[in-house]
């Protein structure tokens, strides 16, 4: 007869934790995410233990990207109102600017959503980037999961609002909202090349200011630029008919087809157009799912995270099998004094991993 070791403490807790999961302990819901958030003992089996409750369609992952100063919170705490309103569960993924000194999170969009916090169909969840591109942690699409799993409907993730660079998001939400005002209008030529060619859906922000319009049409414009229809959002000074019809049989193969980004205008603070938003929002879930495109991003994504697991993987094996960090702690001062260079630190590093050392 094999006696069976003693189970540890944490392997008890991670039990526990995995228990609440599954009959919907908020409480469980937030040890789960801190041990996913930060790589803890345990967090791989969590995310094993959530991924057969998640892809079945139910959740819409929204993101809400664009540059600081747009509106972003205010406007995702519109669209958990409207949710709420609607009987929907609904969960804030806040990626936040990461202090350089403690790694926390500097602006807490928890405090700025104060007055939908307390309301127990919603959970806010702030999360620092620590360094990570791209607009996101690098956990953040992990952390979606475990909420998915646990019930939410609606996902919203923030970004932390740095610019162009923001594209991650694309490729963990479903869809994703770029939110302008109208001083960006001078910016949309540099934002083109980057995060303004990831969006679903555009929101005009904060529209209640002199130049929304003009951002507007600018925008319109550029989508039609990239569709190869440039200028048809744009009434024609002849033959206005033409324009009403859509410019014939070719623009409406294409608008079956694909979808075509539309672009609101909201004035978040006072909820104007956030009804349309919630519609617009609704209609491209709908077109991803009729589309059989929902099933492919789900696919591509965890293709994606497949591949990271194992690169993650792959680079803390090597570190602990070589020692890297204790190597390069007694060669740092003759890489900064010149006598050593990194490179060769490297190839030491590999040499090691080579001979099995």
């Amino acid at each position: 007869m094999t006696v069976q070791p003693p189970l540890s403490l944490e392997h008890m807790r991670l039990d526990a934790v995995l228990e609440g999961l599954a009959r919907g302990d908020t409480a469980a819901l937030a040890r789960a995410i801190s041990l996913v958030e930060n790589q803890r003992e345990g967090f791989e089996r969590v995310l094993t233990d959530v991924h057969g409750r998640i892809g079945k369609g139910k959740t819409h992952r929204i993101g809400i990207t664009g540059p600081p100063g747009a509106g972003k919170s205010t406007l995702t705490e519109q669209l958990v109102r409207i949710y709420r309103a609607r009987g929907l569960k609904v969960a804030v993924i806040a990626v936040d600017p990461t202090s350089p000194f403690t790694g926390g999170a500097l602006l807490g969009d928890r405090i700025r959503m104060e007055s939908v916090s307390l309301d127990p169909g919603v959970f806010i969840r702030s999360m620092a980037t620590r360094g990570a591109q791209g607009g996101l942690a690098t956990t953040t699409e992990e952390v979606a999961d475990v909420l998915e799993a646990f019930g939410f409907d609606r996902i919203l993730i923030e970004t932390v609002g740095v610019g162009q660079t923001e594209l991650d998001v694309a490729a963990t939400a479903e869809t994703t909202v770029l939110v302008l005002v109208p001083e960006s209008g001078d910016g949309i030529q540099t934002l083109k090349a980057g995060v303004m060619e990831i969006a679903e859906l555009y929101v005009i922000n904060k529209s209640d200011r002199p130049g929304a319009d003009k951002l507007k049409q600018e925008v319109e414009v550029m989508l039609g630029i990239r569709r190869g229809n440039a200028f048809a959002h744009i009434a024609p000074h002849h033959n206005p008919r033409a324009a009403k019809r859509g410019g014939g049989r070719r623009g409406e193969a294409a608008a079956t087809d694909s979808w075509e980004a539309a672009v609101l205008t909201t004035v978040a603070s006072n909820g104007e157009g956030i009804a349309d938003l919630v519609a617009a929002l609704d209609r491209h879930h709908a077109y991803l799912a009729t589309s059989g495109k929902l099933d492919e991003r789900r696919k591509r994504r965890l293709a994606a995270r497949t591949r990271a697991v194992v690169n993650r993987a792959i680079r803390q094996w090597v570190l602990d099998e070589t020692q890297a960090e204790e190597l390069l702690a007694r060669r740092l001062d003759e890489v900064a004094a010149g006598t050593t260079s990194p490179y060769e630190v490297a190839a030491e590093v590999l040499k090691r991993l080579r001979n099995g050392k």
